[in-house]
């Protein structure tokens, strides 16, 4: 069977690229046949195939070039038993598959067009291009997985013609033997970040659902001694770009330890600076599950999340982290209806866990386990097979 994605390792840089490397290894040691067809330049992997731009779209709208590729990848996929697309970039892909091939299209879906309007700014009239990909081939799909209950009723809500029990609610997971405390600090030390000061740590994308405009606002209202460091590149347009840089001069102007890393780090280092955080910050006002917050949960650190999406499912308020309430507009966009209210409660839910360490340290404990306990790719695996068994 193949897996059909835009990232893949060594190009990963959202939640989607980090499923499907784990996802792949776990199938193979089921044992699967797995090919994974990726955009990008030629792998070292066995069985990992990249796409590049065809060359006659050069110049061309994004959202056209990622359709190019994706007939590419849709004939590179002949023999196959199954396609599995990951996100709008690949599911053109993984619809072509079936039409040509004659074979079972499932997917895994990580996100949807309809609730991320604000693409229209970064794609123009290609967001028109993604959203028909998008619900092309969920409507046509054989299977969708869903990575959240939440993420489940956005599916059936954007696209009604879908039928529920085609639906299936599969979480991502995390590598606890990979994602695990690092009590080293060569890491910090080359930061810049005090591992005896307390610290809030973001990481993510520079992009309107991840929300960090509204973090950068409420750190005003953080302790004189709290560091912020902001694991944060790869804008999607130069205005995000623009309002998250003027945002985080100006807090530099009224406090010290406000760190941002704009470059993507190895997993090794990340791993170290979310152990040594007081505490993880997830500000999304879109986010279907959230894997980074299994990530700071799996480095034993305490979270605290938006309650939109599929957090909920992961943060256990109150036991491995806070859930920040939010009141969105009905745009499918996620901005919060007062953004003045959502910042206050994001600062006041920042201040709690920072004002009670040991608390935090507690939650963070609790986190662990819970990622142990509930989010194993063995797991997640063996249920993305019995999808695969029930549309085969």
């Amino acid at each position: 069977m193949d897996l059909l994605t835009r990232e893949y390792p060594p190009d990963v840089y959202g939640g989607a690229g980090v499923h499907l490397e784990y996802l792949a290894r776990e199938l193979r040691r089921l044992p699967l046949d797995v090919r994974v067809h990726c955009f990008g330049a030629p792998r070292s992997e066995a069985g990992v195939i990249g796409y590049q731009d065809p060359s006659g779209l050069s110049g061309a709208n994004a959202a056209l070039r990622t359709m190019g590729v994706d007939l590419e990848m849709a004939a590179g996929a002949a023999g196959t038993d199954l396609v599995h697309s990951h996100t709008w970039y690949a599911n053109f892909a993984g619809h072509t598959a079936k039409l040509l091939h004659g074979v079972p299209h499932v997917i895994t879906s990580h996100s949807l067009e309809p609730l991320r309007p604000w693409k229209a700014d970064q794609l123009g009239g290609g967001y028109a291009l993604s959203s028909w990909c998008e619900r092309t081939a969920i409507e046509a799909a054989d299977a969708v997985v869903a990575v959240s209950a939440g993420m489940k009723a956005d599916v059936l809500k954007a696209y009604p013609r879908v039928d529920p029990d085609r639906v299936h609610v599969i979480y991502n997971g995390i590598d606890t033997e990979q994602y695990a405390p690092d009590p080293g600090t060569d890491v910090m030390t080359r930061l810049g970040v005090d591992p005896t000061r307390p610290s809030v740590v973001y990481v993510g994308r520079i992009t309107r659902q991840k929300g960090l405009p509204y973090l950068l606002r409420a750190a005003r209202r953080l302790p004189a001694d709290v560091q912020l460091v902001l694991l944060a590149g790869a804008p999607d347009t130069p205005e995000i770009a623009a309002e998250v840089t003027a945002l985080a001069d100006d807090l530099r102007a009224t406090r010290s330890g406000v760190i941002w890393v704009q470059e993507m780090l190895p997993k090794r280092e990340v791993i170290q600076v979310l152990t040594h955080a007081t505490l993880f910050v997830c500000p999304s006002i879109y986010e279907p599950m959230g894997i980074v917050n299994l990530e700071a949960m799996a480095c034993q650190t305490a979270v605290v999340a938006t309650a939109t999406g599929g957090i909920p499912e992961v943060v256990a308020d109150r036991s491995t982290g806070l859930l920040v309430p939010i009141e969105q507009v009905s745009d499918g966009s996620g901005t919060p209806l007062d953004d003045a209210k959502f910042v206050g409660d994001l600062a006041d839910a920042m201040n709690e866990l920072l004002e009670e360490p040991a608390r935090a340290a507690e939650f963070g404990r609790a986190g662990r386990q819970r990622a142990l306990d509930h989010f194993s790719w063995s797991a997640i695996a063996q249920q993305t097979l019995d999808v695969y068994r029930s549309v085969s």
